[in-house]
């Protein structure tokens, strides 16, 4: 579990904080003075609840690399404002490809 981010969950703050590593897995080792410290099961809790946040939200990640460039989109809408939408259309499709291929709540 990343303490950091289960602390930032459960809003609570110590004035000193000491973790047995810098990097995730880690735990406290030392809390002084601030809100009172987590117990273990709140923090497996917001560890929990951090997982399946981020679980429900792959497809967004999966989805943004893929997608075609803001850059694309504005020169297909300079030629749709000229009276083709060949290009708008082009970029449409590509975007529900995206959404196809990484759908909302999907697996991917």
């Amino acid at each position: 579990m990343d303490v950091a981010i289960c602390l930032n969950r459960l809003g609570v703050k110590p004035e000193i904080l000491s973790l047995n590593q810098a990097h995730a897995p880690n735990h406290i080792v030392r809390w002084i003075g601030g809100d009172p410290q987590p117990t273990e099961a709140e923090l497996e809790a917001a560890w929990q609840e951090h997982l399946a946040e981020q679980a429900a939200t792959q497809y967004q990640r999966n989805r943004q690399p893929e997608y075609p460039s803001l850059a694309d989109l504005a020169d297909a809408l300079y030629w749709d404002s000229t009276g083709d939408s060949t290009k708008l259309d082009e970029y449409y499709a590509a975007c529900a490809a995206v959404k196809a291929k990484y759908p909302k709540g999907g697996d991917s």
